[in-house]
């Protein structure tokens, strides 16, 4: 298929003059000014052109101002443009961002070669794009399939149900969806990745692979010591994952570090191992928290029955403002539906 141009010229003889060079190899639309060009662009459902050819001097919109509206536009700013130019104009040209310029009177071998190797450049850089996009998401799906591995043997080292990790996964998930909605916490998390944070959260308590079994394995009441080896597993896990990052900008490791770090601190401040309070806890650990403690209320143990959704309900109600975030409390009590029918299939 024939690659798309758009030639924004509001010359007649221009238009009729590269249509001449060009309308044998490609298809071709026609626009008389820098407008009727940004509205042929716009128009819903409308392939984009391969590359635009924009004079520079035109009514209504010059090629100066449809430049910079197509480089505002992120779904236009990919499309290479060559601008149609006086030998004056050259510089002003390149500097307003255009790839390269033909001038006129035009020259048909030099508007062909030049488009040819413009449209053969943006494909390339398109393919390149893509092969990156490809390797990041393997990249990414590797990273999570190893860490998730990792916080499965946690939890069958624990000897929990591997359900553990899938319920904390899709808990948050839903916690994440309905937070999206609220005004000061969606507006947060949709600074970045929301759903990185479910991602994250099997990880949450990946520290444990330190603690010995006579301790993580103890069937009965741990003694003071025992627990203060225990909540080490949250320093131990976060050190473990900073090991990961490297000082390196990545979401999700560090929405898997808040998270293994600070999902025990409490909204009072007298959770560990910080003792971080309100809204200095981060937003991620704030959700995990109070997700892993609803699945520890309602599921099974070898050491205990899981209790009724409702309980579970009644004793997060009441830890409102203490243990957990009001905020995150009022969003599950929204979605107590969904959460209650997760736990049905169980």
């Amino acid at each position: 298929m024939a690659k798309r141009i758009l030639i924004a010229e509001d010359q007649e003889i221009n238009r009729d003059l590269l249509e001449a060079i060009l309308g044998d190899d490609y298809e071709l639309d026609m626009a008389e000014n820098g407008q009727e060009a940004l509205d042929i662009l716009r128009t819903e459902g409308r392939e984009h052109p391969a590359l635009i050819l924009s004079d520079v001097v035109m009514p209504k919109m010059d090629g100066f101002d449809l430049m910079e509206q197509i480089k505002a536009d992120p779904s236009l700013q990919h499309i290479p443009v060559i601008f149609i130019t006086s030998s004056a104009e050259e510089d002003k040209s390149l500097i307003a961002g255009a790839i390269d310029f033909i001038t006129k009177p035009f020259n048909s071998d030099i508007v062909r070669l030049r488009v040819a190797n413009h449209i053969e450049l943006s494909n390339y850089r398109l393919s390149l794009e893509e092969m990156v996009e490809e390797k990041t998401a393997e990249i990414l799906a590797t990273k999570e399939a190893f860490l998730e591995t990792m916080a499965s043997m946690i939890e069958y080292r624990s000897l929990e149900s591997g359900e553990h990790i899938r319920r904390t996964k899709v808990l948050t998930a839903i916690l994440v969806t309905q937070l999206l909605e609220h005004p000061k916490y969606g507006a947060e998390l949709k600074k970045g990745n929301p759903s990185t944070i479910s991602q994250a959260a099997p990880l949450h308590d990946v520290g444990k692979i330190g603690i010995p079994d006579n301790i993580l394995l103890k069937p009965g009441r741990l003694t003071p010591e025992e627990f203060k080896k225990i909540e080490t597993h949250s320093t131990i896990g976060a050190d473990m994952i900073a090991t990961m990052m490297k000082g390196r900008d990545d979401e999700f490791l560090k929405h898997c570090y808040d998270i293994a770090k600070h999902h025990h601190e409490r909204w009072d401040g007298k959770g560990y191992p910080d003792k971080l309070a309100g809204e200095k806890i981060p937003l991620s650990a704030r959700i995990v928290a109070l997700v892993d403690v609803y699945d520890a209320l309602v599921s099974k143990r070898v050491y205990k029955d899981g209790m009724s959704h409702e309980k579970a309900i009644t004793i997060i109600k009441d830890e409102a403002g203490t243990h957990f975030d009001i905020e995150i409390v009022s969003a599950l009590l929204k979605v107590e539906g969904q959460v209650k029918a997760l736990y049905k299939h169980e």
